[in-house]
């Protein structure tokens, strides 16, 4: 059996996992009389069904995230993009709706999300987490290569990802993966992430070719207890300072330069798309910090793209960002309790054969009003892109988004 054959079994089995929970859970809701015996709740996580002894449960949300941009919403990314016509726009930018619970035992846990606007299964998931140092993921989700990115777009602390994220993120992918936290006394305290996926993106059905992508997470808990992915803001105001640092890589052959929610896709000079033609290889290393409502996390991205069909041509890209976010009424009485301000600042070369460069400067305003269920931000962002033979190019550009859910 080849590689490719095991990785469909995977997915079959996967599928087949998803249909278990919810058919277990309508079996044992039909061995009770009234839906009393059952415990019904609103939670973080949405409404939540558990079954008595708390052998299944479904919980159920919705989220909508609303945005004003102008003169547009979309980063520039090539000099032309910036002398393109201002569109100011409404709209909705995410619709989604949240599917999770846990099967016959607490650790046999499964998740699916629906992006209802666009109409895409975005995840659909089963793990395994009975052991803390050990645990197994099957099905289709956002590998853990970036921070950034592994958090929901609903708990950034600005109104979107970097410029970085659409270049370096290997986004959705369907595969296996092993994990778990290897927590020694102190700062001997680690995480990892260790998966074989398919490497063609999102709702992928097949593969190009026997090459797979692997990818490895190593992260270091420095102060002893595992930041997360939950959000970037301190909302919980940490009394104690906690910080991880982690290194990440993914490596990948493929017709595919670039991933997105989308699926597999391609960078600007890489339209030709031919089956295994170019081998990808991407490390990450970055830090986060929270400590009494000020937030910190940063990424350092290096991309290797090496075309096989033509004399193995290797581009390298790189990039990085630095983010701060605070509560300022930790420092300030007069300052709004539900108030934070975020910064970030990131810089993109996307050949570093060349001296190209895109810089992106943000500040925001946060206001929560349930957390990141309930939120409003407010954005302004500049955008420099300078080339060795034309003139430095400059937008501005300003944000109102309202993500909310239910």
């Amino acid at each position: 059996m080849d590689t490719l054959r095991i990785i469909y079994t995977f997915f079959a089995l996967s599928c087949f996992c998803m249909l278990l929970p919810q058919a277990a859970f309508a079996q044992e809701l039909a061995k009770h009389d009234s839906i009393s015996k059952w415990q019904i709740d609103y939670g973080a996580k949405g409404i939540q069904f558990t079954a008595p002894h708390n052998d299944f449960s479904l919980q159920i949300q919705s989220r909508f995230q609303f945005r004003y941009a102008t003169p547009g919403d979309n980063d520039p990314l090539t000099y032309d993009d910036f002398s393109e016509e201002e569109n100011s726009v409404f709209k909705i930018n995410r619709s989604r709706l949240k599917v999770g619970g846990h099967a016959y035992k607490p650790w046999l846990k499964y998740y699916w999300e629906y992006e209802l606007g666009q109409g895409n299964l975005l995840d659909f998931r089963i793990m395994i987490e009975r052991w803390k140092w050990l645990n197994i993921k099957i099905g289709q989700w956002k590998l853990e290569f970036t921070r950034e990115r592994r958090i929901s777009s609903g708990a950034q602390q600005l109104v979107d990802r970097s410029i970085l994220n659409r270049s370096f993120t290997v986004d959705r992918q369907q595969g296996i993966e092993l994990y778990g936290r290897l927590a020694g006394r102190g700062s001997a305290d680690f995480s990892y992430w260790a998966a074989v996926v398919t490497g063609s993106g999102r709702s992928a059905t097949e593969n190009d070719d026997k090459n797979l992508m692997y990818f490895g997470r190593l992260q270091w808990n420095v102060l002893g207890d595992d930041l997360g992915f939950s959000g970037g803001s301190d909302l919980q105001l940490h009394q104690t300072p906690e910080a991880i640092l982690a290194v990440s890589a993914v490596t990948n052959r493929s017709p595919f330069t670039r991933f997105s929610s989308s699926g597999g896709g391609f960078l600007a000079g890489f339209e030709q798309q031919e089956p295994g033609q170019y081998r990808i290889n991407q490390t990450n290393v970055e830090t986060a910090f929270k400590y009494q409502g000020f937030s910190w996390q940063s990424e350092i991205h290096r991309k290797e793209i090496i075309d096989k069909l033509n004399a193995n041509a290797t581009t390298t890209l790189s990039g990085y960002y630095v983010q701060a976010g605070y509560f300022a009424n930790q420092a300030f009485s007069w300052w709004p309790k539900p108030l934070e301000v975020a910064v970030r600042y990131a810089s993109f070369k996307p050949d570093r054969s060349q001296d190209t460069e895109l810089d992106e400067s943000s500040l925001a305003f946060n206001w929560f009003f349930k957390g990141h269920r309930n939120k409003l931000t407010a954005e302004i962002s500049s955008f420099d892109y300078e080339t060795p033979t034309e003139e430095l190019k400059n937008e501005l550009r300003f944000r109102v988004q309202w993500d909310i859910s239910f």
